[in-house]
């Protein structure tokens, strides 16, 4: 592919300033400018040729996604290829289709179309809803997981005819009123029952809303839309990874949501009853479909299910006899180092390899019925309901066959061991959670993902951990020296000027059991006179405990997250604020990022605690045994880097625009007594510092 054409370069430059025309009180930034640059250049292969990859980091008042967009759509049209943006948040999609596109679109005078991509669970599925409201023909009921009362399916016809009418298009996020969660799931488009070969599916809402995304030359999605796409090999929902190039914002969610993607978890007990559903269906179809082929998959289904349920129940007895390691908090029991005790690896190879073989003959029954439906062999309202009920069945069957074959895997040498646990579940029958999950997901994006990709733009506001990009890069699997690009543009704001960052005296450090009530005394202190305060919290029961004890302090316009939504909140807040009352927020870590309360509405920001992530979750205490036997310290390098990008985030509260002021206060002497304290401090932007 060419390098950047004078062209583009020129293009780019009128569409800046044409933006900058007509947008009011802009200012014309030498650092949007820059990224604007070295986005395009490297997207056209300038740097690189092979990785085409950049990492920016631009601090808030950037104006970050009018510098992806004008780096990256002009030179995709000229060359032909397609942008995917990708965010983790609904807001700043959004922001992206209904301010930013359409914004850029009719300032760049550039013809191009674009839209949000949505998964196939935001549609409906006509010919359930047609199902779950037919004829009561013993189908009808057979389809409702539990017996619905009339309202509910009176409410289902209504949709029907709503949809039939013109007056909703099947997607849930346009729905005139909102569904239950449970309800909407049982008349949702779903992979495996969604046929495009039936009549009936051919016109529905998620096939027509695929057939645009076909035309579009901008898409924006999620982050696990994004990989949905990636795990089936890419090109499926959105268009080939060749032919795009990829802009993941919020990229600092990416390690996360990619582990979350490839992980796998399933129970025993439960399984074992679906399997018995799975031998039911079976049957069901030798019955129906006339061919002579059925007969062997069935018969050797049925041989398989025997197996699976002697090897799970075997599996469920071996952990009713191991109560001691599941007696702790979590009621969890996680293998040291990844490793399962011989005879249940033995156990979990069998089951790997005999579910896969079931997993072979149900997608041959399958096509056998989907052969017979077109043959017209089945009636029509029948087939729906088979196809459904096997649709349903496969999909557990792939996930039971993922999970045991990750337990039974041989971990690389060369690589992080797999996380591999068991949650104890107690509820009607008492049942075994088994889970797997990778530590380092750098390869598997390397493979997916930075080796396919026409280009790849990953941003975000907080990338780096102590100054630099090197956390971020070994979570991702990039390298500060394989070719790909690393910028960080500090934000234009003022901060010497705007805000100082206070650390009072105090007499206590968080691990001392008066530290609780010295942090009531302080934030009593330091929100007198105060009109807009935000206090983060590194708990729950810590914020629930000072609320405790200074809400008979504080007379009003307290509000604690948790006591109603978050939106509910801001907008109280915001209302104190205009009347010129004063207004206090309590939250957690969640408030710590994506919170914008510009100006007057922020002014006093408290931050209780440094927001070191103790590792909970099994995947995390994997990590952290991994590194200790490789000789490293997890702290260093996972707790210190972590908290790192987390106290700049909940610092960035502060200042959301140019103007904005207002004081920080860290209520964590660490900061000052411990050696890593110097670190984290000078990570963070050169406030004017106050310590005491």
């Amino acid at each position: 592919m060419r390098m950047l054409t004078a062209d583009v370069k020129t293009q780019i430059r009128t569409i800046y300033k044409g933006i900058a025309a007509a947008l009011p009180n802009f200012r014309s930034r030498r650092e949007q400018n820059y990224i604007v640059a070295e986005i395009s250049k490297t997207l056209a292969g300038e740097y690189d040729k092979q990785r085409r990859i950049i990492v920016v980091e631009a601090g808030t008042g950037i104006g970050k996604s009018l510098a992806y967009i004008l780096g990256s759509i002009p030179l995709a049209l000229a060359s032909k290829k397609k942008v995917c943006i990708a965010t983790a948040t609904v807001a700043l999609q959004e922001q992206l289709l209904h301010k930013d596109l359409p914004f850029f679109l009719a300032q760049s005078e550039l013809d191009f179309t674009f839209g949000l991509v949505k998964g196939r669970q935001r549609y409906v599925c006509l010919s359930k809803l047609q199902m779950l409201i037919g004829a009561d023909d013993g189908t009808q009921m057979a389809m409702w997981q539990t017996k619905p009362d009339t309202s509910q399916v009176e409410l289902l016809q209504t949709l029907f005819k709503q949809y039939h009418e013109g007056k909703w298009n099947g997607e849930r996020d346009t729905l005139p009123e909102q569904l239950p969660d449970h309800l909407w799931q049982q008349i949702a488009c779903d992979k495996h029952s969604c046929h495009k070969q039936l009549a009936s599916h051919r016109n529905c809402p998620f096939h027509k809303a695929r057939e645009d995304i076909d035309t579009w030359d901008v898409l924006i999605a999620n982050h696990s839309l994004l990989f949905a796409d990636l795990e089936l090999g890419g090109g499926v929902i959105l268009p080939d990874p060749e032919e795009l190039y990829y802009i993941i914002d919020e990229a600092h969610h990416l390690p996360k949501v990619a582990r979350d993607f490839s992980s796998a978890q399933s129970t025993l007990r439960g399984a074992i009853d679906w399997l018995e559903k799975i031998d039911k269906t079976s049957s069901k179809l030798q019955t129906q479909i006339k061919s002579n082929h059925i007969i062997a998959p069935v018969q050797a289904m049925h041989d398989h299910i025997t197996d699976l349920t002697g090897m799970l129940n075997q599996i469920a007895h071996y952990c009713d006899t191991q109560t001691a390691r599941f007696d702790n908090p979590e009621n969890r029991f996680r293998f040291e180092h990844g490793k399962l005790p011989d005879g249940l690896l033995s156990q979990a190879e069998n089951i790997a390899s005999t579910s896969s073989k079931a997993l072979k003959q149900f997608n041959k029954m399958q096509n056998l019925l989907a052969e017979a439906i077109k043959d017209g062999e089945i009636a029509k309202h029948q087939a729906e309901q088979l196809l459904s009920e096997t649709g349903f069945m496969l999909q557990r069957l792939e996930n039971l066959q993922k999970l045991w074959k990750m337990m039974a895997k041989v971990d690389n040498a060369k690589g992080a061991p797999m996380a591999r646990w068991i949650e104890l579940i107690t509820g009607k029958q008492l049942d075994y959670l088994f889970n797997a999950s990778p530590i380092e997901v750098g390869f598997m994006l390397e493979k997916l993902l930075w080796d396919k990709a026409a280009g790849v733009v990953l941003c975000s506001a907080t990338l780096r951990a102590l100054n630099n990009f090197d956390h971020f890069t070994r979570q991702v699997g990039l390298s500060i020296n394989d070719g790909s690009r690393f910028l960080a543009l500090d934000s234009p704001f003022d901060f010497e000027q705007n805000a100082t960052l206070y650390l009072p005296k105090m007499d206590t450090e968080p691990t001392d059991d008066k530290y609780t009530e010295e942090l009531a005394k302080q934030i009593i202190t330091l929100i007198d006179g105060e009109q807009a305060t935000l206090v983060l919290f590194a708990s729950y029961w810590q914020m629930e405990k000072v609320a405790e004890l200074v809400e008979s302090k504080i007379k009003t316009g307290l509000q604690i997250q948790g006591t109603a939504s978050r939106q509910e909140i801001l907008t109280k807040h915001k209302q104190r604020c205009d009347n010129n009352e004063p207004s206090i927020i309590f939250g957690t870590g969640s408030f710590s990022e994506g919170l914008d309360l510009p100006g007057d509405y922020l002014t006093n920001l408290i931050i209780t605690k440094l927001p070191f992530a103790v590792p909970t979750s099994p995947v995390e205490q994997a990590h952290a045994e991994y590194i200790k036997i490789k000789g490293g310290n997890p702290f260093l390098q996972l707790t210190i880097p972590d908290a790192s990008r987390k106290l700049i985030q909940s610092c960035g509260r502060l200042l959301r625009k140019e103007q904005d002021y207002g004081r920080i206060t860290i209520l964590d002497r660490r900061l000052v007594s411990k050696r890593y304290g110097k670190s984290l401090l000078d990570a963070l932007p050169p406030f004017r510092r106050e310590i005491e």
